[in-house]
């Protein structure tokens, strides 16, 4: 008797959406099943359902596994790998007259015109503008109290009044957009950049009161701090909020105000608390690439283990570097060199962003003065 045809539709998953899928699944190890599902309809064009998908990744004998409790993941270590940072040729010891914060005249001359009040209605300058700089530069590096303020400067008062002005303004920010400009021109990158970073962290307030609350994750009480930057690690975007909003809530304005300013990216590579639902909002606002780098050693999805051609090395028990991902952590500790944003002591955190702008474009006026 002649064997009946089988009805039905034709399966989706054949030979070369097979294929395609243990390649992928080679080239993304710790992805989940929804961004396999993406990928896969991505490179084939053929869409299909999660339980179908599990079905096709268990015919081929993949299996998902997760390292013991305890172990990390060791990448190969490489000593030829370039050394980032300050070096003794950035370092500035002062003058007997001019603090090492302040400005060199070559520093000032880059960024004069951004704080020169000519042409405002009002009385003339009773303080040099070039001292009031030098002044904001030594409360955010030292960290010390506004009224703490070395007697050189001009009285606290008059200080605090022109950095709140300058800050409502956006002159510390757009003092740093032109130095990132210069500082990527020197780097031989596009002046906007088409890859970003998305990354928070959580520090601790003072007692002197504003917006605060408790990171339960971090165990932390005070304020996160969501940054947004390039392949450089330049800050193209800060939003400071109080250290209870969840990173996935931070991520929305961050990336806002990011693809605002540089409408020329394309892609943001983040850690796996913006998974899911947060990086498919992200991607459908903003029409960008969301890349989730997870960790190695990723207790909570693990990673693709194919029984018959291991996909990944045995972990161990040292630090892994994760790609694109340490670029931002670079930044977050590039800040805490300023003493004032190691802790945040001002009630708004319009001013905690201040601090970071100008933080940062201190570092690149070193930078860019030194050949």
């Amino acid at each position: 008797m002649e064997a009946r045809k089988r009805k039905g539709p034709r399966p989706k998953m054949q030979p070369p959406e097979r294929q395609a899928l243990r390649e992928l699944i080679a080239e993304h190890p710790l992805s989940t099943v929804g961004e396999l599902v993406k990928l896969l309809h991505a490179c084939t064009g053929t869409l299909v359902s999660k339980p179908t998908l599990t079905k096709a990744i268990k015919a081929e004998g993949i299996a998902r596994i997760k390292p013991l409790a305890g172990s990390g993941y060791a990448a190969p270590m490489q000593s030829d790998l370039p050394r980032y940072g300050y070096s003794e040729r950035h370092r500035d010891d002062g003058d007997p007259i001019r603090y090492a914060t302040s400005l060199t005249q070559t520093e000032w001359e880059m960024v004069a015109d951004i704080f020169d009040d000519a042409g405002e209605r009002g009385r003339p300058a009773v303080h040099s503008r070039r001292t009031i700089v030098d002044a904001c530069f030594y409360v955010v590096r030292t960290g010390c109290s506004w009224r703490l303020m070395p007697k050189t400067f001009p009285p606290w008062n008059a200080v605090y009044k022109l950095f709140r002005r300058w800050s409502r303004q956006g002159r510390f920010e757009r003092m740093h957009d032109r130095l990132r400009q210069r500082w990527r021109e020197r780097a031989e990158r596009n002046d906007f950049p088409s890859t970003a970073i998305l990354d928070s962290q959580s520090t601790r307030t003072s007692p002197q009161g504003g917006e605060k609350s408790f990171d339960a994750g971090k165990r932390v009480k005070g304020r996160k701090r969501n940054l947004v930057v390039d392949t450089l690690g330049l800050v193209l975007a800060v939003v400071v909020t109080a250290a209870s909003v969840q990173d996935r809530d931070g991520a929305y304005p961050a990336m806002a105000q990011a693809c605002a300013k540089y409408p020329t990216i394309r892609r943001v590579f983040v850690d796996s608390a913006y998974a899911g639902t947060c990086a498919e909002r992200l991607e459908a606002s903003h029409e960008i690439a969301v890349h989730v780098v997870r960790h190695p050693a990723n207790r909570n999805i693990g990673r693709w283990h194919a029984e018959q051609l291991p996909l990944f090395d045995m972990p161990t028990r040292t630090y892994a570097t994760q790609p694109k991902r340490w670029i931002v952590e670079r930044s977050h500790a590039w800040l805490e060199r300023a003493r004032r944003l190691v802790m945040h002591h001002d009630r708004l955190v319009a001013v905690s962003e201040s601090w970071v702008w100008l933080s940062e474009a201190r570092r690149l006026l070193r930078g860019l003065s030194k050949k």
